[in-house]
């Protein structure tokens, strides 16, 4: 495991998606749809609606890639901190332009590996209708392709023996779609130039999560 002052690692995000593969699947009975779609190789993120708890650990347990989320820093707690960072997830201060977070996620990507980000910024009604800058910024700044992932099903009905996670045995969907490229192609990292690359993104999320609503006949 990495030590808990070291950068992530492809072994510990790996060792991460193991965990998540026995927990999802014991737990819960995940329905998979389009994870070819996820280059098998290189660069790539990963932008997910967020409107639980067990969405980053359901993604991370049916990705076919190891994944390493940025993750608010209120969640490394006690030992909490040097498990996440051991399984090769990413401590971010959300109020600041954290530095360190960004390195690290960067260097994720440049070094060829997955990142998973919830482009809102916190936990909602997981419709991608508020965006922050942060996820064009990585697209934009590092060239990796983004695959929009909906995670639903998760907040349909509450658990009777766990009221904080949903039934046990129940069906949650995870739907991966297209990749795309979120620059204009010119490689210009300016404040407008990110404000349209955030905008063309919320467009391709909000467009995907509709179809794999349809897809899978959920309406939350």
């Amino acid at each position: 495991m990495t030590p808990a002052t070291g950068a992530p690692t492809l072994r510990g995000a790996a060792v991460g998606r193991g965990i998540g593969i026995g927990l999802m699947y014991g737990l819960f009975r995940p329905r998979v749809l389009g994870a070819w779609r996820v280059p098998a190789s290189g660069p790539v993120i990963l932008a997910v609606n967020h409107s639980h708890n067990i969405d980053g650990p359901m993604l991370m347990g049916t990705a076919p890639r190891p994944v390493h989320f940025l993750i608010k820093k209120e969640a490394f707690v006690g030992p909490l901190d040097p498990f996440l960072r051991g399984i090769g997830q990413l401590k971010v201060d959300r109020s600041i332009a954290d530095r360190t977070a960004i390195t690290d996620a960067l260097g994720v990507l440049g070094d060829g590996g997955v990142l998973g980000i919830f482009p809102e910024g916190t936990r909602g009604e997981g419709d991608f209708a508020s965006l922050r800058a942060g996820l064009a910024y990585f697209a934009v700044r590092s060239g990796a392709p983004i695959v929009p992932v909906a995670v639903l099903g998760s907040t349909e009905r509450r658990g009777r023996l766990i009221s904080a996670l949903p039934p046990l045995r129940s069906r949650v969907d995870v739907v991966f779609g297209e990749a795309f490229e979120a620059g204009d192609g010119s490689g210009r990292r300016t404040r407008k130039a990110l404000d349209e690359a955030t905008m063309r993104i919320q467009g391709r999320l909000t467009g995907h999560l509709e179809q794999a609503r349809r897809l899978t006949g959920r309406t939350e």
